[in-house]
């Protein structure tokens, strides 16, 4: 008869190194909880509500019953050309603003990155767009692109390129347009600080070596500059479309979605289902399309960016 050997008992040592971090593990979620239950209530179940309510029949109105209908909104939705236009404009909107203020926000971080006089003052000026809020601004601009008494007009006609007064926001050839500059003015600051930002990480050895070498300017940018930021255009690029995609205040605002729905983003048409039509279901049904083109749209981008990257 053979007796099996008992397994060896670990020293009271080891035996302490192994529950420390066990017990260093309970005390961090102990620590993060408090953050995590306001992310939780505020953020994880209200998109978790919107998205089920996609799926019902929901309505504006007290003890009106909703009824669980299915994918019923969504292929009410599959026909509804003028939310496709809307989503149309979305996209022009949101690729417009978002390119249009990474290129001038990588103008504008290159000359602030320069050894200039008042540097400091320049850098406080292009941070005052992002510190307005957007309805502020969009009623600012308003009042600027205004035919009748705004200055932009006057500019124009004192400089004699235009004859006539524009309705800037009122015409339909100009409306789309005119609000997408202003987008870009208000969305430019936080781009190019964080570009500003990723401009400063770069070591400046890299430029004076290349300079030795006998790169010029324009080598040292393409060579050096865009590849140490290519991270950080991935992330400010990716975060500025999702932005403008959901930019809701400023357009409405500006325009309402006008002239004739011109400016009809998403937002703009899922807010008028919602609120004024009180048809919340099928306001929510939008918005998941909504999230989940646009996180297509996304990871398709991320992808072609990272394999570039390899």
């Amino acid at each position: 008869m053979t007796i099996s050997a008992a397994p060896p008992i670990a020293p009271p040592e080891k035996r302490q190194r192994r529950a420390k971090p066990k017990r260093a593990r309970q005390d961090l979620w102990l620590l993060v909880l408090p953050a995590l239950i306001p992310v939780l209530v505020l953020s994880v179940v209200p998109l978790v509500r919107g998205i089920t309510l996609g799926f019902t029949d929901s309505k504006l109105g007290l003890n009106i019953p909703t009824h669980w209908i299915g994918i019923d909104n969504f292929t009410q939705l599959w026909h509804n050309t003028l939310f496709w236009e809307s989503f149309k404009i979305g996209l022009i909107w949101s690729v417009s603003v978002t390119v249009t203020q990474f290129v001038l926000a990588l103008g504008l971080a290159l000359l602030l990155n320069e050894n200039l006089r008042m540097r400091w003052l320049a850098r406080t000026l292009a941070l005052v767009p992002w510190a307005m809020p957007p309805v502020i601004v969009a009623i600012m601009w308003k009042l600027l692109l205004d035919p009748t008494v705004g200055p932009v007009d006057a500019a124009l006609n004192k400089t004699h390129l235009t004859h006539t007064s524009i309705n800037w926001l009122g015409d339909f050839h100009s409306a789309l347009p005119a609000v997408i500059v202003v987008g870009v003015w208000v969305g430019m600051p936080q781009t190019t600080i964080t570009l500003l930002a990723g401009l400063q990480s770069i070591p400046g050895e890299l430029h004076e070596a290349a300079a030795v070498d006998g790169a010029g300017s324009w080598r040292r940018f393409v060579s050096i500059t865009l590849p140490q930021l290519r991270p950080v255009i991935v992330a400010i690029t990716s975060l500025d479309f999702i932005w403008n995609f959901n930019s809701f205040g400023l357009v409405y605002v500006l325009t309402a979605g006008g002239p004739g729905g011109k400016t009809m983003l998403p937002m703009l048409f899922a807010y008028n289902e919602a609120f004024r039509y009180g048809q919340f279901g099928y306001a929510a049904a939008m918005g998941d399309v909504m999230v989940v083109l646009v996180v297509l749209l996304l990871g398709f981008y991320l992808r072609t960016q990272l394999r570039s990257q390899r």
